[in-house]
């Protein structure tokens, strides 16, 4: 009747909402109905009820997760060994002999 589609579309739009493909709304609907259905419309409130599927996540969740900034390699001017550094310069080993000399 039209008071059952008037009280069952927000649950249909729920489903909708949440992201559910039409074709899922009806097979959840319509799967393994008793035969013959007494009361469809209660049948019908209480699937889209039970089932509905979790919402969707936020927009935070789908966010993706911030990586910590990498420091990046810098080739040292003494000896070509590669390490990292914000800066270019000389590796550990070459700035303790600088140090050392000094």
């Amino acid at each position: 009747s039209e008071d059952d589609v008037e009280e069952l579309t927000p649950g249909a739009a729920a489903w909708l909402e949440r992201g559910a493909h039409p074709d899922a709304i009806r097979r959840a609907l319509t799967t393994e109905l008793p035969q013959p259905p007494k009361y469809p419309a209660k049948i019908v409130r209480h699937r889209l009820a039970v089932l509905l599927p979790p919402p969707l996540p936020g927009a935070q969740e789908l966010a993706p997760a911030r990586r910590t900034p990498v420091t990046p390699f810098q080739t040292c001017e003494g000896c070509d060994r590669a390490f990292r550094s914000p800066d270019p310069g000389h590796c550990r080993d070459c700035r303790a002999r600088y140090w050392e000399a000094a």
